[in-house]
């Protein structure tokens, strides 16, 4: 449901227009160093506003810790960060409540919950929650400590180019998506759980709870189904495991093998769009013409890396964390 992890545990919560939303994290070792400083850089690579193609809608995301940090370190107990909520505007929501909004969750959370779900800015299917994935991936990547997760925009609109692409959704008055990859650097070789736990299988788990995300290929990925059996094997060059390509993206058997971690995930374009669409007025029951008001992403796919390295670092530290290759940080 909300939380997910073995051992580094994480339960999220919160609305997009509610007072805040936040994070526990469990499981993380006591001693580790963390303040508010070591959360800044990442907050501020998710946030809109200044970045051409994203939301003008501005906060703070100054996370405020609850519990599990004391004199500045981990205490082993869970940690607990929020994020205020601060600049809404609940009001263009509360005008199209009665038509649900192509490619977003609001006919389907209608039907789930009885009409009871907060409604406002997507509530708790809001991108805005991924403020708090952001905030635990912090915590993960400094338990990973030589492990390097890094995460690049490829394309936008099919376009290597990305002013290009932006263009092309500016020029037609929509949105766009994108494909951003994922790249690890110095990870041991033996992580995963197979059968159902392999590190594909767990990433893509994790993966695919970033709203906008619809797909997901490691390594060569769909590539692969069109290349010789020679062609796609990786030839082990040396006793470290190294391999001479890697067409596997650093996971055969669903194990870590101690080359690079590669992988890709396809952004859909963001479904509040200016353009008018058709869609059912759950008062009239009609099908009527409207167009999505309030503040919105051009192109997702733009805020997307820095929370795909966070989904990426939560994984991994919970695996490591089961190999007992992180232990107590004292």
């Amino acid at each position: 449901m909300n939380s997910f992890g073995r051992i580094f545990r994480v339960s999220i919560f919160g609305e997009s227009h509610g007072e805040g939303v936040g994070i526990v994290v469990d499981g993380c070792p006591a001693g580790l160093p963390l303040s508010v400083e070591d959360f800044l850089e990442d907050m501020e690579r998710r946030k809109g506003g200044m970045q051409k193609g994203t939301t003008p809608r501005k906060e703070d995301d100054l996370p405020i810790f609850k519990s599990g940090i004391f004199n500045n370190k981990t205490t082993g107990a869970p940690i607990a960060i929020l994020f205020e909520n601060k600049n809404t505007r609940s009001g263009d929501y509360e005008k199209q409540r009665a038509v649900p909004r192509p490619g977003h969750a609001d006919f389907v959370a209608h039907e789930k919950f009885g009409g009871n779900e907060d409604y406002r800015g997507g509530g708790h299917f809001s991108g805005r929650l991924t403020v708090a994935i952001v905030a635990a991936g912090v915590i993960a990547k400094k338990l990973l400590n030589k492990s390097f997760v890094k995460a690049t925009i490829l394309e936008v609109g099919g376009e290597t180019d990305i002013e290009k692409g932006l263009q092309k959704a500016i020029d037609a008055k929509d949105s766009i998506g994108g494909i951003v990859e994922c790249r690890v650097s110095n990870l041991p070789t033996g992580l995963g759980e197979p059968f159902f736990d392999s590190v594909e299988s767990v990433l893509s788990h994790a993966v695919f709870a970033i709203p906008a995300v619809r797909g997901v290929e490691f390594g060569t990925g769909f590539a692969a189904a069109k290349m010789f059996g020679v062609e796609h094997n990786d030839a082990i060059e040396n006793i470290a495991g190294k391999t001479k390509t890697n067409h596997a993206g650093g996971v055969v058997g669903g194990i870590t093998n101690g080359n690079e971690l590669v992988f890709r995930i396809a952004i859909k374009p963001t479904s509040s769009t200016p353009k008018e669409q058709q869609t059912l007025n759950w008062e009239t029951k009609e099908i009527e013409t409207f167009s999505v008001k309030g503040r919105h992403d051009l192109c997702i796919a733009l805020r997307v890396p820095v929370v795909l390295e966070a989904v990426t670092a939560m994984v991994l530290a919970d695996f490591m964390i089961l190999e007992q290759r992180i232990g107590r940080v004292l």
